[in-house]
């Protein structure tokens, strides 16, 4: 297993909607036990195949604090439907997220308090739940990154405004930038 280095927001493959798995082989397998190490070295809950610049429709998560699916899974080929946002604008303590392809910040965006997910596993089995709460938001997050969508496109004013100067600040915007889990030292 491996840590691989994540993207960072610019990379073209983080702003692509990303492609079907049609191979289920050792190869898949061990891109998904590298996800895992990845994701755990970050820290983080999730991590979608185009954070580590693989343009597949397939994320992992580890999330223990919910009792609606395994505590740490993989999604391959997703579908997810989601129960209407209620209005409003989002709560800045309650509705906060963070991105390890936006690292060190935390802006709120509004999410769906309850969704469905279904999709196959490793041996391509299909299987399904339904996510509520956090995990649900986890599950949107992750999934957004599969069609080419970061947190901070959803977010509205003002917190639009401090995520592009946040962006500025860091010189992100362009190919090419990662960082590597456990060796890069990053402020958040």
């Amino acid at each position: 297993m491996a840590i691989l280095p994540i993207c960072i927001w610019g990379e073209p493959v983080l702003h692509t909607r990303a492609l079907p798995v049609t191979t289920f082989d050792e190869k898949l397998k061990t891109l998904v036990n590298d996800m895992y190490e990845t994701m755990d070295a970050a820290p983080g809950v999730g991590l979608a195949a185009p954070q580590i610049g693989v343009n597949l429709r397939l994320f992992v998560w580890s999330y223990a604090d919910q009792n609606e699916a395994p505590a740490r899974g993989v999604a391959i080929n997703p579908e997810l439907w989601l129960e209407p946002i209620s209005p409003g604008e989002p709560d800045e303590e309650e509705d906060v997220e963070g991105c390890l392809s936006f690292p060190g910040e935390r802006f709120p965006v509004r999410r769906s308090e309850r969704v469905i997910l279904r999709a196959v596993d490793l041996d391509n089995k299909p299987f399904e739940f339904v996510a509520t709460g956090w995990f649900a938001r986890i599950m949107q997050h992750e999934y957004d990154h599969l069609d080419g969508l970061i947190y901070v496109d959803r977010l509205v004013a003002p917190h639009d405004r401090a995520a592009a100067k946040a962006e500025r600040k860091n010189s992100w915007g362009k190919p090419g930038l990662t960082w590597l889990p456990g060796v890069d030292h990053l402020e958040g």
